[in-house]
């Protein structure tokens, strides 16, 4: 159960939240405050409530499925390793620059495009780069994880992150952007250095490998081949070996076709080294094959597929930054006729304009490429089916805490205890308290895994409590950012238990390695907090 600790500190949040409708009363917030009783939750709505979020959610769900299944299908090709191994064999020494960029980037994005979970596209991907530079899965994951925290908490102009809060508070926006941005940059900066720290701490004396997950050999076994032009080797690694044949000389002196076409042709050298395959990495990484395979299609897929990522999701629009370029182009599109007929409407069918796509739009691009890539390396369909059943197999666990997660937003939805627990505590003091702020912020977070529940559950109450509008503008700060650093550490965190789940990292090894960044980042929020109520 060790490498599905993750789920089973889900399955454990569901049960105590499940005691909690028994213990406290039922109250919602409609125009006024409205007791219910209790709602307490029984035994069939324990198994109900995942299937009910399934029916709400499972779009999250299929989505986490199908990038898995994509990486199988990249998994099944070799040339996809050596397009890792040569990025890696790039950044040669840089390994510490490339963490940062990678920690700004998937903030940045989260901060602006709203990309907490789109950003999965590329996480198997992230993944494998940090653990090919030698790093472990706690530094892949400090990265992932507390980049997109960072992104939430310093969320800037991610609209439909921050649409309830900009509703309940009446706020713009570009409220304060500047105080965003500044939590944005700090945040990072706290990051990198606990990071970097961690790093330094697990290092040898003798080089750059991590101690904990230090580098091992893996025999290698070497095969020469002669005809009567050339001599090739093949080097296969034990587990490579269960994935293809290994090459066999024919009567005339000739090498046999590899069983998977995406190998290498007969002429080509396959040579394979010891193993850079450390304890626990091996199912993140591709099969070692250093050949003579072209990249240039990975190079061009991934740019391409990043930079249609990043202009899918910046708000351009309304209620971002009010460009209208591709709302317009999106309807000429759809408008366009050959000979009289709309020949892209119907080809395309329903399709959002660039600042309005959701993650299940990116599916159709992540389909196109993955079979370009199966056309170009020659990939059989027998090896494209075995490789998606492989990738789903891997992304199962990330995709059944997903359910679980939304399954404890359906209870707290459906059983809703939540807001007795707000009530009392803001009924200590009177007016705007930083104190009992933060906590219901805290609290609401804890409960409510999606943003825009987190500030539904609370904020059209909160306003009645807090008359004072010229306090509201610091509320939103403190409960975007609360909400970002919660999703931190909250067993309710999609984005933390997706990946530990997927990384195979518990989460008491995770606590154990982020508690002194998650400490450090929530005294500089309480700091720039009471800044902000002093001014």
């Amino acid at each position: 159960m060790k490498k599905h600790n993750a789920i089973k500190a889900v399955l454990i949040t569901l049960l105590l939240f499940t005691i909690l409708t028994w213990i406290f009363p039922a109250a919602i917030f409609s125009g006024e405050y409205v007791e219910q009783g209790r709602v307490q939750m029984g035994l069939f709505d324990l198994f109900n409530y995942p299937l009910t979020s399934i029916s709400y959610f499972g779009y999250i769900v299929l989505f986490i499925v199908l990038v898995g299944g994509f990486y199988g299908i990249l998994y099944k090709i070799p040339a996809y390793r050596s397009f890792l191994d040569k990025i890696v064999a790039k950044v040669s020494g840089k390994e510490k620059v490339v963490l940062a960029i990678t920690m700004i980037l998937l903030a940045v994005l989260t901060s602006i495009c709203g990309l907490q979970i789109g950003l999965a596209i590329f996480v198997p991907f992230i993944v494998s780069l940090i653990l090919l530079m030698g790093y472990d899965k706690i530094v892949a994951a400090l990265t992932v994880v507390g980049s997109i925290g960072v992104g939430l908490a310093g969320t800037t102009y991610a609209y439909n992150n921050i649409a309830s809060l900009l509703s309940a508070l009446a706020l713009d926006l570009d409220y304060e952007i500047g105080i965003r941005f500044i939590i944005l940059v700090l945040g990072l900066i706290l990051l990198m250095f606990n990071v970097f720290m961690y790093i330094k701490k697990n290092k040898t004396k003798k080089g750059d490998k991590l101690e904990k997950n230090s580098i091992k050999k893996v025999e290698v076994k070497e095969e020469v081949i002669e005809d009567s032009n050339k001599t090739s080797k093949k080097a296969v690694t034990s587990k490579a070996a269960k994935t293809s044949k290994t090459q066999k000389s024919t009567k005339k002196g000739k090498t046999s076709k590899n069983n998977n076409k995406a190998a290498l042709k007969d002429e080509d050298i396959i040579v394979v080294k010891e193993s850079v395959v450390a304890d626990g990495k091996e199912d993140f990484v591709p099969t070692i094959v250093n050949s003579k395979h072209k990249i240039w299609p990975f190079v061009i897929g991934f740019i391409l597929l990043f930079i249609l990522l990043v202009l899918a999701f910046i708000p351009w629009g309304e209620t971002g930054f009010g460009v209208k370029f591709f709302t317009e182009l999106s309807d000429n599109t759809r408008e366009f006729e050959l000979f009289g007929f709309p020949i892209f409407a119907k080809l395309l069918g329903q399709f959002n304009a660039f600042g309005e796509w959701s993650i299940t739009d990116m599916l159709l691009p992540l389909g196109l490429l993955v079979l370009i890539f199966a056309l170009i390396y020659k990939v059989k369909f027998s090896d494209i089916c075995e490789g998606f059943a492989n990738g789903v197999k891997k992304a199962l666990a990330p995709a059944f805490v997903a359910m679980l997660v939304y399954a404890i937003l359906v209870l707290v939805t459906y059983h809703p205890f939540q807001l007795v627990i707000y009530k009392a505590i803001l009924g200590l003091s009177k007016g705007f308290n930083i104190a009992t702020t933060s906590i219901v912020a805290l609290l609401a977070s804890l409960f409510n895994s999606d943003s825009n529940y987190v500030f539904n559950s609370v904020l059209p109450y909160y306003v009645t409590q807090v008359t004072n509008s010229d306090n509201y503008t610091t509320v939103g700060i403190m409960f975007q950012s609360l909400y970002g650093l919660t999703m931190l550490v909250a067993p309710t965190s999609l984005v933390l238990m997706g990946v530990l789940s997927y990384l195979k990292v518990s989460y008491k090894e995770w606590l154990k390695n982020a508690w002194k960044f998650l400490v450090s980042f929530l005294v500089v929020l309480l700091i720039l907090f009471i800044i902000l109520a002093l001014i």
